[in-house]
């Protein structure tokens, strides 16, 4: 049996090398994150919090740490990269004396991590910009969606498994022995699904059209059929369960959160990047999440993402639907 392509090799074949090295760089930290998550319960440095807060004010898990300081240290050794920006940092962090980098790395290094002491899925997610030589850097961080060259996620599930998109298809690997290998090219997310992804317990917090839109997928009567509910609570496990079966998953603005909570530069985007070229859709109830452009590194939005006749359905309800 032939050995499957690898990561690097499909990424230089359809696009650059420039871009293949960086990818096959995210990919390499990813590798070094899932070996020690692999090792969680046995090693003291891996489970609990590490003392400290990131820049959300959220506290960081030790794994934050590691897999922040991981993928930090693959990149800037690459000559191509003008600056990455992180969840877990201030501010991003732009490499001086580059005149020829060609790209902004924007991550978020563990998503989920809360849920790797109760051993749930968590994901790297990582958005990567175009970036012209001499321009100014820090501007360039703060460009809508559509100026993403590629975009990628790592499930660290069952098995560890990288999906990636630089405009030419999504395409998914599987990490066998150190490397990623072809499993699954050109990905079609399914024209509808048959499960809605949200966290319920926040419902009675946010606006009532999402908790009218929630029980028509229930009752049938949106989509013409009724709908199961599927929440990890991993947004890359809810995510990448939507690529494959199609559906939405929805985060709206609650009272808590009334600019939503999801990160645009790191969350949404990459992802919404993804379900487009996988044939989905993604919003924020009202504007397509592409279109929107950063007013800071770590703005938050409100997402629905996934098949395109669900995430339709329900911004034609917000949009009929008053601004409350």
């Amino acid at each position: 049996m032939p050995m499957a392509m690898t990561l690097f090799q499909h990424v230089r074949q359809r696009h650059n090398a420039d871009l293949g090295a960086l990818i096959t760089a995210i990919a390499d930290g990813a590798a070094a994150i899932e070996a020690k998550i692999r090792t969680a319960g046995l090693a003291d440095d891996i489970l609990g919090a590490a003392g400290s807060e990131n820049i959300q004010g959220e506290e960081q898990q030790k794994l934050d740490v590691f897999a922040n300081l991981t993928l930090i240290d693959v990149m800037k050794a690459l000559p191509s990269v003008a600056a990455v920006v992180s969840e877990e940092d201030d501010e991003p962090l732009i490499f001086p004396d580059r005149p020829n980098a060609k790209f902004i790395a924007i991550f978020d290094p563990l998503d989920g991590s809360s849920n790797i002491d109760v051993n749930v899925n968590v994901g790297t997610i990582v958005s990567i910009q175009a970036v012209e030589p001499g321009s100014d850097v820090r501007a360039a961080i703060l460009q809508p969606g559509t100026a993403q060259v590629a975009a990628l996620y790592v499930n660290y599930g069952p098995s560890t498994i990288l999906v990636y998109t630089a405009g030419k298809g999504v395409h998914a690997f599987t990490l066998s022995d150190g490397e990623f290998l072809l499993s699954t090219g050109d990905m079609l997310m399914p024209e509808h699904g048959t499960y809605y992804s949200m966290n319920e317990g926040n419902i009675g917090e946010s606006l009532p059209v999402y908790a009218k839109a929630i029980g028509r997928f229930r009752d049938g009567t949106l989509m013409g059929r009724k709908y199961s509910s599927r929440y990890v609570g991993s947004f890359i496990a809810d995510f990448h369960r939507t690529l494959l079966k199609g559906g939405v998953f929805l985060y709206p603005p609650t009272k808590k959160a009334p600019n939503g909570k999801l990160r645009l530069l790191y969350e949404a985007n990459p992802l919404s990047f993804i379900a487009e070229q996988a044939g989905g859709a993604a919003s924020n109830g009202r504007y397509r999440i592409l279109e929107i452009t950063p007013t800071e590194p770590h703005m938050r939005t409100p997402l629905i993402i996934g098949s395109q006749s669900e995430v339709s359905a329900i911004g034609g309800m917000i949009t009929i639907t008053p601004r409350e």
